[in-house]
């Protein structure tokens, strides 16, 4: 089993679109904003471009400058529209059917969708559409999105009116850029779990992303975040709001973008990520003092967080370790050995900052414990006299099912043992991590999600969470749906009523 789960979280992907008044090179603006998503997805890509009506298109699995050689972008024309995808696969297998965005030919024109986030009654909805005799070609949900805004779209006069139409069929996590042969559509759930965000260049181009830091990597300003709820309608006229979902449901935005997933450049929500960051680093000063000559951050979400210790400690700060920015993140490999190999690849401490030391390293979380016991590890082998570590994060307890690769408490460390087991077990002097209450700390809100610490989920739990039953072999299908409905009843019983 160890060596088919990984210890880190995957996260889920990210998306860009352009909209210019006059064809140009938009298929150059999206690779662009595509680089500054890359930490979002690095299992596929890809890229669509309408010209005037005509889509255009690449994806296929791999980087953002593999997928999209100065030969594969020459092919792509001009245009007026374009959108793009990074993606990281939180269900369904890693092959080119599940790349995005997706193309649809229908009774009505053309549409090309790309989209961040998991429906949590996506087992429903494509039931639903397979009995009526849908056909899908790939297990991720952004292909159930595209049949049901297609249907509603046979039914209303325009493709805003259709994706208005279709979301109130949709439920959980969904960030979404939609283009037609004349529009683009950008949509937040409106529990506004995943974000998303517009800005125009100089020269009046609009550009939606999951990000605002993509929208700086294309020379865009920002204008502000979608709104929960939200859909936004580019075309020759402008930009047109439709906020008819928007106040629906309580907004609950991932914590967890703040912690980890989103770059530290972003402003999510009106919320500094690098502020978050910090915020958390004071709070584990605060919470878990200890005597000790050093703080370092494991690079690059824990560096943030190191600061903020630093300063709320009077530690001095230091960086520990250098990181190699050619090795992708941890998780990225599919199996244990291969991943813990490029934890020694990715990351090697610089031993003149930690020999003879007692360190403080943060982290942003744990989740299996292998890759923390790997990193104490290295810091012991450079000379380090002590190391204590704490985590920007409560201990994960439970799935998530928008859009974090989450899917049971099985494999959760701290499911199964206490804070001073898990110290031993990754090999640390000590072990602190963020209190649950002090979550909204990190925002100066609380309106977030936090169901993967506490069990308390905005929506209804997803009866069943298989999509990917055409990938298995039949062998394993059976032993696949007995460890899903065992999980279910575990995450039944964990659930409680804590507030934060």
């Amino acid at each position: 089993m160890e060596s088919q789960v990984e210890d880190q979280l995957r996260e889920e992907c990210g998306v860009f679109g352009v909209y210019a008044q006059n064809p140009c090179d938009v298929a150059g603006l999206v690779y662009y904003g595509l680089y500054a998503l890359q930490h979002r997805g690095q299992e596929s890509c890809g890229i669509v471009v309408n010209d005037d009506g005509v889509f255009s298109s690449h994806k296929d699995l791999g980087l953002v400058n593999e997928v999209f050689s100065k030969e594969e972008m020459g092919r792509l024309p001009q245009g007026q529209m374009a959108l793009g995808h990074v993606r990281y696969g939180t269900t369904g297998g890693t092959n080119r059917a599940n790349c995005q965005p997706i193309e649809v030919n229908h009774q009505k024109g053309k549409m090309a969708l790309a989209h961040n986030g998991n429906l949590c009654n996506a087992y429903e909805l494509r039931s639903r559409l397979e009995l009526k005799g849908a056909i899908f070609h790939s297990t991720s949900d952004t292909e159930i999105i595209a049949y049901i805004v297609t249907q509603a779209r046979l039914q209303t006069p325009s493709i805003e009116k259709a994706l208005n139409s279709a979301m109130y069929d949709m439920d959980g996590a969904y960030s979404l850029v939609l283009m037609s042969a004349t529009k683009l559509l950008a949509a937040r759930d409106p529990y506004g779990f995943r974000p998303l965000c517009y800005g125009q260049t100089s020269d009046g181009t609009y550009v939606v992303a999951s990000e605002s830091c993509a929208l700086s990597a294309v020379g865009a300003t920002f204008v502000r975040d979608i709104l929960p709820g939200e859909i936004l309608v580019f075309d020759q006229k402008g930009v047109h709001s439709n906020r008819e979902h928007c106040g629906l449901k309580p907004q609950q935005t991932c914590i967890f973008e703040y912690i980890y997933f989103a770059r530290p450049d972003s402003v999510i929500d009106g919320i500094p990520v690098q502020n978050a960051r910090q915020n958390a680093g004071r709070i584990l000063a605060a919470r878990h003092p200890v005597d000790a000559d050093v703080v370092i951050g494991v690079p690059d979400s824990g560096l943030d967080a190191a600061l903020g210790y630093a300063r709320e400690s009077g530690l001095p700060f230091a960086i520990g370790f250098v990181k190699n920015k050619y090795i992708g993140r941890t998780f990225i490999s599919p199996g244990q050995d291969n991943r813990l190999d490029q934890v020694k690849i990715k990351l090697n401490p610089i031993q003149e900052a930690v020999r003879g030391k007692r360190v403080v390293l943060i982290d942003d979380s744990i989740v299996r414990g292998t890759t923390s016991r790997q990193i104490v590890n290295l810091l012991r082998e450079a000379g380090a006299s002590q190391v204590h570590m704490r985590i920007s994060a409560p201990p994960f307890q439970n799935p998530c099912y928008y859009g974090t690769d989450i899917d049971s408490r099985e494999n959760l460390i701290a499911c199964h043992h206490t804070v001073e087991e898990i110290a031993v077990l990754i090999g640390a002097d000590s072990l602190g991590f963020l209190p649950l209450e002090d979550l909204h700390g990190l925002t100066g809100c609380r309106h977030y999600c936090h169901a993967c610490f506490s069990g308390v989920y905005p929506t209804p739990v997803p009866a069943s969470t298989s999509k990917d039953r055409f990938e298995r072999k039949l062998s394993e299908t059976c032993t696949a749906r007995r460890t899903k409905q065992n999980a279910g009843q575990n995450v039944q019983r964990s659930f409680g009523t804590v507030q934060v």
